[in-house]
């Protein structure tokens, strides 16, 4: 196992800490400063404020301060990394009275939800599961933490794609191959592709797709 890779010397929770502390929280190549496609596809699927949305893999992202300022009130952001979610919860602290927000430190191959959700929200997660066993532990948490029709928005690198990121092999899919993986049940509602601009200039093409889940 190359040592750049989680459980060569460290724990994925240590690895991913390790690239947002060498990187910062606006410095990793998946970094938004508004998530607009996620914004967009939230507000088209008539997503209300009162749904419980879970942001998987939040990491030091943005979307989680975005959807409590537009009124959300019911956050849930899980990242397997410490360091990205203490980043994303500095990011979202609001005026006194602001919409709290539920702050998860768990893998989500391993996470156990106490509940359930109107809507399951993961861009750049996905694509670093490349063992069917890792997807299928994903695949149980998701159906898990999801209410029977909830919403799944879904985004992972293109083909065309980079086939490494952070140091890790990624998979790379297609909107039609995102739909496939999630399986019997999942009903597409939008497909989108997007160019993704990193901070540091690069396009990474991204597939996206959202839909409702059956149980």
């Amino acid at each position: 196992m190359p040592a750049d890779e989680p459980g060569a010397t460290t724990g994925p929770g240590e690895y991913w800490d390790s690239v947002y502390e060498r990187r910062g929280a606006g410095g990793v190549s998946w970094f938004q400063a508004v998530p607009q496609t996620s914004l967009d596809l939230i507000r088209a699927l008539g997503t209300t404020p009162d749904t419980p949305v879970v942001d998987a893999g939040a990491g030091a992202g943005t979307l989680t301060a975005h959807l409590a300022a537009a009124g959300f009130t019911d956050l849930t952001a899980v990242d397997i990394s410490a360091a990205a979610l203490a980043a994303a919860r500095a990011r979202a602290a609001g005026p006194p009275g602001a919409a709290p927000v539920s702050w998860v430190h768990a893998d989500l191959l391993s996470w156990r939800p106490d509940r359930r959700y109107g809507l399951w929200h993961d861009r750049a997660v996905y694509h670093f599961l490349t063992g069917d066993a890792d997807r299928a532990a994903y695949l149980a948490t998701l159906r898990a933490a999801l209410r029977p029709g909830g919403i799944v928005i879904l985004a992972a690198f293109a083909p065309g794609g980079p086939a490494r990121c952070s140091g890790l092999p990624v998979a790379r899919y297609s909107p039609a191959g995102l739909t496939r993986s999630l399986g019997a049940g999942f009903t597409v509602l939008a497909a989108h592709a997007e160019q993704h601009i990193t901070p540091d200039g690069v396009i990474q093409p991204f597939s996206w797709v959202a839909g409702s889940l059956a149980p």
